[in-house]
């Protein structure tokens, strides 16, 4: 099997059609489809079903991607190295991130970055901690912005201390005196919720303080979750990060006992990175860590 043979299954993969495939890669579907079909006779396996909706990975192919993957990154290094050794700083970084940290911080690191190394193309992919932890994981990404607590078995370097905040609706407050939220009082109060995925730090909060909250509604998104609090359907906790994005007309209050989170760059083998890759894991630590 070829590298080309290897592209294709990865972008036929993760874009899950052979025609937006073909697309992407500048073949036709036909040449999509022969590589794949050549490449699971040679395998002795089906990678990748097709119906007409698309097509999605096999038990066998979501197996092999993270190894495709792996070969597909190594080939990229080795153009980077070669590059650099040429006096170029060049090649592609693929990163994953959370959304507070897409909103604040990834449009200035872009720019900044890009400044000055305009030969490097930055490839950003946006989802949950489970979503970057995943792609990390597999080689989908090269690096990924996480929370120290979600990023498990994967090296991270911490960045910032985000304080956990109660968010009310507001002016609904019975007892404004205190200049924070505790935990008898948040347990008087229905709560809106996101999944643990989304909010593995609150999550971990409300346990270690055995808050056992009460909860209808169950959303994904920040924004929703606010929006639901400012018409007095519940309270929530958020990151501080992620109330700077928020229109909504709300009170936020520190918690109580205090708790953050630690948002991190995190990379699967720091010591051995891809040259651009290593220009930008360095080019935030330098100019994002907050000391």
């Amino acid at each position: 099997m070829t590298l080309l043979t290897y592209q294709v299954f990865q972008t036929a993969a993760n874009i899950g059609s052979f025609q937006k495939a073909a697309d992407i890669l500048g073949l036709t579907p036909s040449a999509i489809s022969h590589a794949i079909s050549s490449m699971e006779s040679e395998l002795g396996f089906t990678v990748l079903t097709r119906s007409k909706s698309g097509v999605a990975l096999t038990n066998y192919g979501e197996h092999l991607l993270p190894y495709v993957n792996a070969v597909l990154n190594s080939d990229e290094s080795l153009q980077q190295a070669v590059a650099e050794l040429n006096g170029l700083k060049q090649g592609k970084v693929k990163i994953g991130v959370f959304s507070s940290v897409c909103t604040n911080w990834l449009p200035e690191i872009l720019r900044s970055f890009q400044k000055l190394y305009a030969k490097v193309t930055v490839e950003v992919f946006q989802g949950t901690y489970d979503d970057v932890y995943y792609w990390i994981k597999n080689g989908v990404a090269d690096l990924g912005f996480l929370s120290v607590s979600s990023a498990k078995d994967i090296p991270i370097e911490p960045l910032y201390k985000d304080p956990l905040l109660c968010v009310l609706p507001k002016g609904t407050r019975r007892d404004s005196s205190k200049p924070y939220m505790d935990i008898e009082e948040m347990r008087a109060h229905q709560f809106v919720t996101q999944r643990e995925s989304t909010d593995a730090d609150i999550q971990n909060f409300l346990k270690e303080n055995s808050l056992r909250i009460q909860s209808n509604y169950h959303v994904v998104d920040d924004l929703s979750t606010v929006a639901l609090v400012e018409k007095g359907f519940g309270i929530c906790l958020m990151p501080e990060l992620v109330m700077r994005d928020i229109p909504y007309v709300v009170d936020c209050y520190p918690v109580y006992p205090e708790a953050s989170r630690i948002i991190g760059i995190a990379a699967l083998h720091p010591e051995f990175m891809a040259p651009a890759v290593r220009t930008l894991y360095n080019h935030i630590l330098e100019n994002y860590k907050v000391q």
